[in-house]
């Protein structure tokens, strides 16, 4: 990507400085930061400093923006982007309603920007293995587990945390989206769910989910287990079965009928363990994408599978919906 590329963060929390590091060790420059805490740019010093968005949008006019923001300012801050023909990174989720996605795809659509989406898991060389070895096999079921450790502290950190309206949930779209989106990725977007939601580990303030129990029906079957009430963060396990073989995924490790096939390392951990190594190459892609004119494959329409997925678990309250 050339240097002359003016590139922008929205939001300078702890995911907004792993897009940052991403970038610098990418060599590619900050053209403009923004943050409602002035405090949070001073890390950026040769960056142009704004504390509105839109301010930063029409002053500055960047040509990409990376919105990291908590989860209910996603939709609007991609809607204004791409109405300016401004490339988008968005972090997970891609929204929260339902009703969001049709306006962003509909955005997208009569935009002559990218829009792309840090569902990252895609980008780890495991996941990428597995993706190829099970092309054109047969499948019959698969599952995911996701046990990990979300105390009443990680809540109150941020005010918009453990909120419905803000969040949008809790472990399905915070924790478990990337896992379930893997499943969908590797076996095929599922029909129907049937899930189960509850809140056993959190203090009352905390609104939503900390447990989930997930039986997706489609041509594949799919089942994810997934909480956040765990003692610490445990590796996430995903296992596929097709054509009498079993391939498991632990980390950054796959197992086809319990053999390990080891990788080496693809790119260097900017963030939180449980964030994976995915950040670097997914955003190396994203500009690549944009400088070939190549379509960036996580767009908004292969982003949204994994939200229709969530929200109608969030539909379900025990009985079988249908996915749309």
């Amino acid at each position: 990507m050339k240097n002359t590329m003016k590139i922008a963060i929205v939001g300078l929390g702890v995911i907004g400085k792993v897009h940052a590091a991403a970038l610098a060790e990418q060599g590619k420059a900050l053209y403009a930061v923004c943050d409602i805490d002035a405090a949070q740019m001073q890390a950026y010093p040769e960056a142009l400093h704004f504390t509105d968005y839109e301010t930063m949008l029409r002053e500055a006019k960047p040509d990409a923006v990376h919105i990291c923001t908590p989860h209910y300012l996603h939709a609007p801050m991609i809607l204004s982007a791409l109405e300016k023909n401004i490339h988008v990174l968005c972090e997970k989720p891609l929204c929260i309603h339902k009703e969001e996605i049709d306006m962003i795809l509909a955005a997208e659509k009569r935009s002559s920007a990218q829009l792309g989406v840090c569902q990252q898991n895609r980008y780890k060389k495991a996941s990428v293995f597995a993706k190829k070895y099970l092309e054109g096999k047969s499948f019959t079921n698969g599952y995911g587990t996701v046990v990990w450790e979300r105390s009443d502290a990680y809540y109150r950190s941020g005010a918009w945390r453990g909120k419905w309206a803000t969040e949008g949930g809790g472990t399905l779209i915070n924790q478990a989206l990337h896992t379930m989106d893997l499943l969908q990725w590797m076996l095929g977007m599922p029909k129907t769910v049937s899930a189960s939601l509850s809140n056993l580990h959190n203090e009352p303030a905390v609104e939503v989910e900390d447990n989930a129990v997930c039986f997706f029906g489609g041509d594949s079957q799919i089942t994810l287990l997934a909480t956040t009430g765990a003692g610490h963060d445990n590796p996430v396990e995903i296992v596929l079965h097709a054509d009498g073989e079993t391939l498991r995924i632990l980390n950054d490790t796959v197992y086809i009928n319990e053999k390990p096939v080891s990788f080496e390392e693809q790119a260097p951990l900017l963030g939180k363990s449980c964030y994976g190594i995915g950040h670097s190459p997914l955003i190396k892609d994203f500009y690549d994408c944009i400088e070939s004119g190549r379509p960036f494959p996580i767009n908004g329409e292969e982003a949204a599978k994994v939200i229709r997925m969530i929200l109608a678990c969030y539909e379900s309250k025990g009985k079988q919906v249908s996915i749309d």
